[in-house]
């Protein structure tokens, strides 16, 4: 029997065989297999705010589901400024493969990402 899966708790990772599976959430995987990840966050610590985080084999897109967020994008050029994207509810935004990011709330909020995991890092935020 089909049983449903709290999105909250596990990841959708759908495999390049066309297989699809509820499993723990990972940063980084080197399954091939996208995965889509919702989180119920409160502050900036839920989403890593002090760290960059980047994808460097596929895009990300950040999906605000409720409440409101930011995503923040570091600068490509020493001393330039950060470019930030403000996502309120019902909105979400393509990150650039290869772009590191990190995340800020504007208030607590359900945020979905949906990426290929593989290769995956974060970096804490000078």
């Amino acid at each position: 029997m089909t049983e449903p899966i709290d999105l909250f708790s596990l990841a959708l990772t759908f495999h390049p065989d066309g297989a699809v599976d509820a499993a723990e959430r990972r940063m980084s995987s080197d399954s091939g297999a996208w995965q889509i990840a919702t989180f119920h966050v409160e502050t900036d610590t839920d989403v890593h705010a002090d760290h960059w985080e980047v994808h460097p084999v596929a895009e990300e897109a950040v999906c605000c589901l409720a409440g409101g967020i930011r995503v923040c994008f570091r600068p490509e050029e020493p001393g330039g400024e950060e470019e930030v994207v403000a996502l309120p509810a019902g909105n979400a935004v393509i990150v650039p493969r290869g772009r590191w990011h990190r995340l800020e709330l504007d208030a607590p909020s359900d945020i979905m990402s949906i990426t290929l995991r593989r290769g995956s890092r974060l970096e804490k935020r000078a």
